[in-house]
């Protein structure tokens, strides 16, 4: 069961990894709204954190990365930047997992250091989580408001993108595996204090058994001085 475990957790953060480079990387954050006017120009756009592509009527799609950082929206400006910290953070928080896993040669037989690792396997996936969720969150909210706002024009109006759907799935797989890391530290710790508990136990009773033994086999000073005498 123990393995089983292991495995689900390296699984689900290869998982885990993968779906953040894939939000990362898709065009499809924001997507053409097909209402009003835009269901008679049938032009569908795509735009993502590097680049945004085109296609009209039968025409094939064009992509284009865009020439500077600055011409982008707040939200999206700020998801580059936390995109790329939730892959760093994946990559370390899986790397740690294969770590810290009782099969794994790391840090040897030392099941204290094993336990550490997994600790903050666990708070790098969920801290990931978090970093996931922003940006996608703060996009979906700012294309819903946008959508029915009145003020703004149907052709500017864009709908949530395929991206947006895979970026909230990974960081509900990122906090299971998080959770499931720190649940099975939890585990070990109990199990490691309780080993010792006995071993402190045992120790103190051996101690007292030995410091009994002693004093049984030592003569007193009362039959010490008969003898003498």
């Amino acid at each position: 069961m123990k393995a089983k475990v292991d495995i689900l957790a390296l699984v689900l953060g290869f998982v885990g990894l993968f779906g953040t480079i894939l939000v990362t990387a898709l065009p499809m954050w924001r997507v053409s709204a097909f209402i009003g006017a835009n269901l008679i120009v049938m032009e569908e756009l795509w735009e993502g954190l590097w680049m945004n592509c085109f296609r009209q009527a039968d025409i094939r799609m064009q992509c284009k990365v865009y020439d500077s950082l600055l011409i982008l929206p707040p939200e999206l400006q700020a998801s580059r930047g936390l995109m790329c910290a939730s892959i760093i953070l994946v990559a370390i928080a899986l790397f740690l997992t294969g770590c810290g896993i009782k099969k794994s040669n790391c840090c040897g037989d030392n099941m204290r250091s094993k336990n550490i690792t997994l600790a903050l396997a666990g708070s790098l996936y969920l801290l990931s989580c978090l970093i996931t969720l922003i940006p996608v969150s703060w996009v979906g909210h700012t294309v819903i408001r946008n959508f029915y706002n009145p003020v703004i024009d149907d052709s500017q109006k864009r709908e949530l993108g395929e991206a947006l759907f895979i970026g909230w799935a990974t960081s509900g797989i990122l906090l299971i595996n998080g959770i499931i890391l720190l649940f099975v530290y939890s585990k070990r710790i109990s199990k490691e204090e309780e080993y010792y508990a006995d071993a402190y136990i045992v120790a103190a009773r051996d101690t007292k058994k030995e410091e009994s033994m002693h004093l049984e086999s030592a003569p007193s000073s009362t039959h010490m001085h008969h003898e003498y005498v």
